[in-house]
């Protein structure tokens, strides 16, 4: 063998095995210079690392640094080896895959251990004892009793079979296209839902049909999980041990559709008055469309500003064609059975509607539209029934008020002979005590039981024309104008008030109209009156002055002073505009009455409440203490906007209102074409408003018709015919009232002239400026008015040039009067701008 491949000798106890074992020795931490560490040598044998106690004494000794706990390797006697003893630093920290195996299956065991025994726990629904819905008690404010309403359409069962299959097919394609194959609950279409609800497009219902239907059987509906939790646990339960027919079944039998009609039985005689198996497809479709929300779907409408007649019907025809297309989609119907169903079905008129004649129907929707808010009850929640409603309506005042609006119109239209401009006209009412906030009377229309569902007492929509303005002249008195420094100003304060006066906005600068010339506002008259004062341009309801004093205050001002006073934002006009400061907002005639109230009670303001207590199950509700009371201005304010606003009572244009015969202050208000008036008015205790319009209330969009030649007069004006209902209404709710006096209120403001008057601006606090006398003049002056004809014969109430036989009959002026008017004095010297009653008001409260 050659030389080169000869193995050199190796040392004793060395080589390969050597090497292999001082490889696998393990240095201890720290290990340095001064520690001994055996390691392989050619010159010895392998030293054994463990010492004299061998491989026992190894598996003794600590591991690691001393003062750690429990070392590696260490025998763990614990039950739950965590943080772990077989590793060490943060490694100990992370659980081993069979504590976390472990872990999940104990947790899913108990999850599934207690659904089950939820679901052995819980009782299936039985749809007989849910038809039990109780009438709701509605009570006068003295506490007899007003009306008991629903119950009449109590829930009837009936069996699957005597329900069409057209209704079957249509809620199953609507609400739950998986109804026949799932097990009572679908995880894919309740993320089918959320993802159609994303995008913005109809959707089919989260919840599947088993799962409404065990909803349906919970009269208290409270969203509490525990109620979710066994909502879900008797879904499944049913899923698995029900027939689909009776779950089907059950689901159409206790579903709410609106007109206080629980079950398909109810709905069909409620909606077109005949029984559940005579129902077509397209009739069919229509009662699967309102499940979806009978608030929102009922073409009669519901409760919020979003539900109203005329949105519901919009959402109930698109719904309803979605719901036969989407039976053709899912194959439940024919595309050549479709095409037959283009028409929407015709519905009868209301049942409940029916039996609520004259104002109780708008009484009772006025009370359920309360208790609903304040005490968060849905539609479906409140029709279920049980509830005894106090009221604040006092049944003598309901009576008065009616009786007023009905008198005269008896006397003032006349249909048959007029009908191109009688019919249609609409009144509207609503009285407030003072004091309290409390309703206590309104005037909604001719009946719910006479086809007029919308309630003109809280109708928004038209527009309050003039009434608007001592909001104006209010925020002028508390923040002031650009010309008085910040200070606020006096009701002297002088205005220019010539028709077709250019307005300038806060700049100095001129408005533009459309065509980009300087903007002119007009007046109802064209009468030179040249610089008036403020408490002047009211008395006569002059535009031009405020619709400067706007701009000179500042919109946002005179917002925040009628928001102080009840007005909501919802019905304020967003425009920055002139005719904002002339009434083009439009608040309910509820809330004007309550929101002329804070001035009658010196600044005071409460809101308005029509029920004064709620009972259920024989226990109180909470929440239905009558409102606190805010401060919303300075009692000098008010009380000097009451001054003013008595001289358009007895100087102005609402004379009418003097015959009541004890202190009253008002405003009068006509818009623009003559399509409204209105009158609101207080006295210390009530303060009431009185709206007259022209509209056709079955009209799909319900506009707003000129009122000229209406009663066979050219125009219609605030200070007559409502100025009239006013005065009848409040002589009779007054009756035996002791007479009270206004406050006197105290000089306020520095007098700050419109631009380019003649008078300094601005100057001293004036001096005490004469006002109306707080009770009637015994022998006022009548005013210049035209007559008629000149025959003698007695004026019509809401003649307004006539002259009458009786010193007080005369009008005095109108909002809006033509031709030009010559101003005379009033018959008590020393009131600077106390004159006739002339000029234009643009005004209605909606």
């Amino acid at each position: 063998m050659s030389e080169h491949r000869r193995k050199p000798p190796q040392p004793e106890g060395g080589g390969r095995a050597a090497a292999r074992r001082a490889a696998q020795q393990r240095p201890g931490r720290g290990a340095g210079p001064a520690r001994s560490v055996p390691t392989a040598s050619h010159s010895g044998p392998y030293a054994d690392p463990r010492g004299e106690h061998g491989s026992r004494g190894a598996r003794r000794a600590p591991q690691g640094p001393a003062g750690r706990g429990r070392g590696a390797g260490r025998p763990d006697r614990r039950l739950i080896n965590y943080p772990r003893s077989d590793r060490n630093g943060w490694q100990r920290f992370v659980p081993s895959w069979k504590l976390v195996g472990g872990t999940a299956l104990g947790f899913f065991a108990i999850v599934f251990a207690g659904a089950g025994i939820g679901i052995a726990a819980v009782d299936t629904p039985n749809p007989n004892l849910a038809a039990q819905a109780q009438n709701n008690v509605f009570y006068w404010a003295d506490d007899t009793q007003m009306v008991a309403t629903g119950g009449s359409m109590n829930r009837q069962i009936v069996p699957i079979d005597k329900i069409p299959k057209s209704m079957r097919n249509a809620v199953i394609a609507a609400e739950n296209e998986s109804f026949e194959t799932d097990k009572g609950v679908d995880p894919m279409g309740i993320m089918r839902a959320v993802w159609n609800m994303a995008k913005g497009g109809s959707t089919q219902g989260g919840s599947t049909i088993t799962q409404q239907y065990v909803k349906n059987t919970y009269l208290d509906s409270d969203q509490t999980l525990k109620r979710k939790v066994t909502e879900l646990f008797i879904s499944i339960r049913l899923g698995v041990s029900e027939e689909k027919n009776t779950i089907l079944a059950g689901y159409l039998n206790t579903a709410y559709y609106g007109r206080d009609a629980y079950g398909i039985q109810a709905a069909a005689r409620a909606y077109f008055g005949k029984d559940c198996w005579d129902l077509d497809p397209s009739e069919s479709a229509f009662l699967a469309a309102v499940l979806k929300g009978p608030n929102l779907y009922n073409p009669d409408g519901g409760i919020g500003d979003n539900a109203t007649p005329e949105e519901n019907t919009k959402r109930a025809h698109a719904r309803w064609a979605w719901v036969l297309d989407r039976e053709v989609a899912v194959g439940r119907m024919d595309k050549a059975e479709r095409e037959k169903y283009r028409e929407f079905p015709k519905l009868v008129d209301s049942e409940q509607a029916r039996s609520l004649s004259g104002q109780t129907g708008y009484l009772v929707e006025t009370a359920k539209q309360y208790v609903m808010k304040v005490a968060k009850l849905t539609p479906e929640q409140m029709a279920r029934g049980g509830y005894q409603i106090k009221t604040t309506f006092q049944k003598p005042k309901v009576d008065a008020l009616a009786k007023a609006v009905e008198d005269t119109r008896n006397d003032f239209l006349d249909e048959k002979a007029r009908p191109e401009h009688d019919t249609f006209v609409q009144f509207g009412a609503a009285s407030v005590d003072v004091k309290t906030g409390a309703i206590v009377a309104l005037y909604g229309g001719p009946g719910m039981d006479k086809k007029y569902f919308s309630n003109n007492a809280n109708t928004i929509g038209v527009p309050v024309g003039s009434t608007w303005k001592p909001y104006v002249l209010a925020a002028a008195m508390e923040y002031g104008t650009q010309n008085s420094n910040g200070r606020g100003i006096s009701p002297q304060s002088k205005y220019q008030a010539n028709d077709l006066t250019v307005i300038n906005n806060r700049d100095g600068k001129p408005l533009r109209d459309a065509s980009g010339k300087p903007f002119r506002q007009k007046n109802e008259s064209a009468y030179p009156y040249g610089y008036v004062t403020l408490h002047e341009a009211m008395e006569k309801s002059i535009n031009v002055p405020f619709a400067q004093l706007v701009f000179d205050v500042g919109h946002g001002k005179v917002r925040d002073v009628a928001r102080a006073t009840g007005i909501l934002d919802s019905s304020m006009d967003p425009g920055n505009n002139a005719s904002f400061a002339l009434g083009t907002s439009t608040p309910s005639a509820i809330r004007m009455a309550d929101s002329y109230a804070t001035f009658a009670s010196s600044g005071i303001h409460r809101e308005p409440y029509s029920v004064r207590g709620v009972q259920k199950d024989g226990r109180d509700l909470p929440g239905f203490e009558p409102p606190k009371e805010e401060r919303a201005m300075d009692d000098s304010i008010a009380d000097n906007i009451t001054k003013v606003l008595q001289n358009v009572v007895e100087n102005g244009t609402g004379t009418k209102a003097r015959k009541l015969g004890r202190p009253a202050a008002g405003k009068t208000g006509t818009t623009d074409e003559n399509k409204s008036a209105w009158f609101v008015g207080y006295t210390p205790e009530l303060s009431t408003s009185v709206a007259l319009f022209r509209t056709d209330p079955n009209s799909k969009e319900k506009e707003l018709m000129s009122m000229k030649g209406v009663g066979g007069t050219d125009s219609i004006h605030g200070g007559d015919i409502p100025a009239v209902i006013w005065t009848a209404y409040m002589k009779e709710a007054l009756k035996g009232t002791p007479v009270k006096q206004f406050p006197e209120p105290e000089d306020i403001g520095v007098i700050a002239d419109g631009a380019g008057a003649p008078s300094p601006s601005p100057s001293a606090v004036p001096s005490p400026s004469a006002s109306a006398s707080p009770s009637p003049s015994a022998s006022p002056s009548p005013s210049p008015s035209r007559s008629r004809g000149g025959t003698g014969r007695p004026c019509k109430p809401w003649e307004l040039y006539c002259i009458p036989d009786d010193s007080g009959g005369a009008d005095g002026g109108s909002d809006g009067s033509s031709g030009s008017p010559s101003p005379s004095p009033s018959v008590r010297p020393g009131r600077p701008g106390a004159v006739t009653s002339w000029g234009g008001s643009t005004g209605f409260t909606g």
